[in-house]
């Protein structure tokens, strides 16, 4: 059975009235210096290829890789939806860490500004994970996620960001954030695919004017290399990563692929049109399994915080 296949180039739009690209292309690379150097060519790839949304951090240290290769493109600077995040260590400097992104991309605005982490860490230059002695993180107390965002909604006053956003935020935790905040997130950036469906985050997300977006949205190969997925990618002659996207899409969910290779970079943009019996059958694979921040197997902490101060425990409780 053949799929009806396009280049996706729908848009959301955010609770400010700008539009995003449902399908951006992420820009996490290994910070070696070999892997490091090949970033502004595979972006530039992306661009090429119709990506019009990029999502980078300052962790990833690809911010500059992403600047240069925007303004390489040659495409205008207002076709392209920018995103970048505020790290963890970062939560008590929210200011100088916007405007050293800001610096890194050379850019004259960001589209989108993300809290990466709920949680925060000790700031330490270049040493975004200091440990104590016994091993574990070294938590900033002194500052909340209220704090911090507070200093987020600052920043829109300057106009140098269009839209700030959390990612990494449960429903516990948006309610926290809510209790404080003037303005509501204009995004929610979490892991999701088709293993960690997150209906009861997606539900409240959708009900409070939140857009969720996807990272780890194929669920690697776990999830493409389902019998389910695969069986339905053999059903309509398309890749098992075509099959999870044409799910989230289906859902309204933004998606942040990411691939070196342009042939996978031109796959994850061309989406196929499934039947609804089929995407149904999707949701049956749904079992609250992370695999891209699983909690550490000793600790169960993720980046010095319990599943429960995260608020990630939610999906277990209702089993």
């Amino acid at each position: 059975m053949a799929a009806e296949i396009e280049v996706v180039t729908r848009t959301v739009k955010l609770n400010n009235g700008a539009e995003m690209p449902i399908i951006g292309h992420g820009t996490y690379s290994p910070p070696d210096a070999e892997s490091q150097g090949k970033v502004k060519g595979w972006i530039l790839s992306a661009l090429k290829n119709g990506y019009r949304h990029i999502d980078t951090a300052w962790i990833y240290h690809t911010e500059k890789a992403v600047g240069e290769a925007i303004r390489e493109s040659g495409i205008p600077r207002e076709e392209i939806f920018v995103t970048t995040k505020l790290p963890w260590n970062r939560h008590d400097g929210v200011r100088e860490s916007f405007e050293e992104s800001l610096a890194n991309l050379g850019l004259d605005y960001i589209d989108l500004y993300l809290i990466h982490w709920p949680q925060a860490i000790e700031y330490r230059p270049k040493n975004p994970l200091p440990r104590n002695a016994d091993g574990s993180l070294v938590l900033n107390e002194k500052v909340t996620f209220n704090d911090s965002w507070a200093e987020m909604e600052k920043l829109l006053d300057t106009g140098k960001v269009k839209a700030i956003g959390v990612s990494n935020f449960s429903v516990k935790n948006l309610e926290k954030l809510a209790k404080t905040a003037k303005i509501t997130p204009a995004v929610n950036q979490v892991e999701m695919h088709p293993y960690l469906a997150q209906n009861g985050l997606r539900d409240y997300c959708l009900r409070k004017g939140i857009v969720v977006t996807a990272y780890t949205p194929s669920g690697y190969s776990t999830v493409r290399e389902d019998p389910l997925t695969v069986s339905l990618a053999e059903k309509y002659n398309v890749s098992p990563t075509q099959i999870i996207f044409s799910w989230h899409l289906k859902r309204n969910t933004v998606i942040i692929p990411k691939s070196e290779n342009s042939d996978r970079q031109k796959e994850n943009i061309t989406i196929s049109e499934i039947s609804e019996e089929d995407i149904d059958k999707i949701w049956t694979l749904d079992r609250g399994q992370r695999l891209c921040n699983k909690p550490n197997p000793k600790t169960g902490l993720v980046i010095g915080w319990s599943t429960e101060q995260l608020g990630w425990e939610d999906y277990h409780a209702k089993l």
